[in-house]
């Protein structure tokens, strides 16, 4: 395995930020930047044996500094929503920044995803860590996080987290890394062929908060079982697509121990993604509109041109009692891992 580290750029806070790039015997590889904890690239072979980055990025580091979609970060404290960005703790009540109309959105306007980290190569590894200081955001206590990204020879990628704080807190955080298995810059995911293995789902309100309930996927546009073009369903007569006007959900994962949760294939690259998570829930997102910044190479990333597979816990579970807890007790460490194997199929 070989580690390169190159300088990218300087923060607006005058922070060095650098590229990780880790690259197998086969030439597949992987690219992390440490603002935002973030992917960048990711390089496997498509079925003729080209190899093919399929991670969408931007070209340069300063149009990161202006991204509005968590391109690639590590989302956090809290991945995901709370509604009216409140929660209350050990019977105080917090209150977070409102980044998401009326709710709080992926750690905030700052969050985890546009600061700088501090990185370090370690044997065949690459370890992001950080510490986000009490009240950060809003947030009770002094939380320490590192995050381990690691990369095979066989093109696993994982993506391993571990976290302490001094305070009771909440924390949930997520790979926001957004995916087309024809190449970034293809035009579309949906003739993607994707399964996922939840039988139910959280519906959610107009401003995409839980409404608490844990409904089946059977009979929806939302069963994804068994293989199914993403499309096949996206603009379906469905109360919960019009909200986002796309898949915008969080699917309730089966299993509780480390598993295989989703599984996303291109026939056209012959790309597979086979994701496995110990995390209860995995966030489904094919963005419908455009993203704003020129992607690498001037592309353009059209609407429905990537999915994101998030796994995370339920989003505004800290309004949720029957949702799985995402209370980090003081001196208690946090750990999980997720990974995303690609082959060809």
């Amino acid at each position: 395995m070989n580690i390169t580290k190159t300088e990218f750029g300087i923060s607006p806070q005058k922070e060095s930020i650098f590229l990780y790039r880790i690259e197998n015997e086969s030439g597949a590889s992987v690219t992390l930047c440490n603002y935002g904890c973030r992917l960048t690239s990711i390089v496997v072979p498509d079925k003729t044996g080209s190899l093919t980055d399929i991670c969408l990025g931007l070209s340069d580091c300063e149009q990161y500094f202006s991204d509005q979609s968590g391109m690639g970060i590590i989302a956090g404290r809290y991945a995901n929503r709370i509604a009216g960005g409140e929660f209350t703790l050990n019977n105080t009540i917090y209150q977070l920044a409102l980044n998401n109309g009326e709710n709080h959105l992926h750690g905030g306007p700052t969050g985890f995803g546009q600061r700088v980290w501090n990185g370090k190569i370690s044997g065949d590894k690459v370890i992001f860590s950080r510490t986000s200081s009490d009240g950060e955001e809003g947030y009770p206590g002094n939380l320490n996080i590192s995050v381990t990204y690691g990369w095979s020879e066989d093109n696993e990628l994982s993506i391993s987290y571990e976290a302490v704080s001094d305070a009771d807190t909440i924390l949930s955080v997520t790979s926001h890394g957004y995916f087309n298995l024809d190449g970034e810059g293809s035009d579309t995911v949906l003739d993607h062929e994707l399964r996922i293995d939840a039988n139910c789902m959280t519906p959610v309100n107009s401003t995409q908060i839980p409404t608490g309930e844990v409904v089946p996927v059977d009979g929806t546009p939302f069963d994804f079982r068994e293989f199914k073009p993403i499309g096949r369903d996206i603009h379906a007569n469905d109360p919960q697509l019009a909200i986002a006007g796309t898949y915008d959900h969080n699917f309730v994962l089966n299993g509780t121990c480390f598993r295989e949760a989703a599984v996303l294939q291109s026939k056209a690259s012959g790309i597979r993604m086979t994701c496995f998570t110990d995390q209860p829930g995995l966030q489904l997102y094919v963005p419908c509109h455009a993203i704003p910044q020129t992607g690498k190479d001037n592309h353009v990333y059209a609407p429905f041109s990537s999915v994101c597979l998030e796994t995370q816990h339920f989003p505004d579970s800290v309004h949720h009692a029957d949702f799985p807890s995402v209370v980090l007790k003081a001196g208690d460490t946090f750990k999980s891992k997720t990974i995303y194997h690609f082959s060809v199929m």
